[in-house]
């Protein structure tokens, strides 16, 4: 039985169409020093690039 791999099951998530999306790392403290463009565009969820993506759905056996 293939087990899901939890530390990628707790910072990724699979999008309806199966895109890897990820956050924004480095936006949970020291928020007063950073532009609110900077904390604008972090809010939004980014998708994981093809060629990297393909390694960690492989730790993903049943999705999430």
């Amino acid at each position: 039985m293939q087990k899901t791999k939890k530390s990628i099951a707790k910072r990724f998530k699979l999008s309806a169409k199966g895109k890897l999306m990820r956050r924004t790392p480095g936006f949970r403290h020291l928020m007063a020093t950073k532009s609110s463009k900077q904390k604008r565009r972090a809010s939004q969820d980014k998708q994981v690039p093809a060629g990297r993506a393909a390694n960690l759905k492989r730790g993903l056996p049943h999705g999430l």
